[in-house]
């Protein structure tokens, strides 16, 4: 599965109060880019993840969201620095460019 034009055009309108979000498609998904730097990714098969360093790991972690782990050839787990958007963020753009500025507060 690939993420659509329509996916793409979705995650940029609930992220317009950002500001200009520019997109780069990459192995069947999509990057967010706020100036320049990426803050979160469409996944074909999670959906939105917004990107978490630093404290923001915590908080999203006491928020109740789970990160992105995958498993290598080798057997061996792997884990992106991405984590899954809330429920209620996916339709509500203030909460969604909340969490973001909060991402990019750890990423510039």
């Amino acid at each position: 599965m690939t993420v659509t034009p329509e996916d793409i055009a979705y995650a940029k309108g609930l992220f317009e109060g950002l500001g200009p979000v520019t997109t780069r498609r990459m192995m069947g998904g999509a990057c967010l880019y706020s100036d320049g730097v990426i803050f979160a990714i469409l996944h074909s098969d999670l959906g939105l993840m917004i990107k978490a360093q630093g404290d923001f790991i915590q908080h999203m972690e006491d928020i109740g969201q789970t990160q992105w782990v995958y498993t290598r050839k080798s057997g061996a787990k792997g884990a992106m620095p991405y984590w899954s958007m809330p429920e209620d963020a996916l339709d509500d753009p203030e909460r969604a460019c909340d969490l973001a500025r909060q991402a990019l507060t750890y990423l510039e």
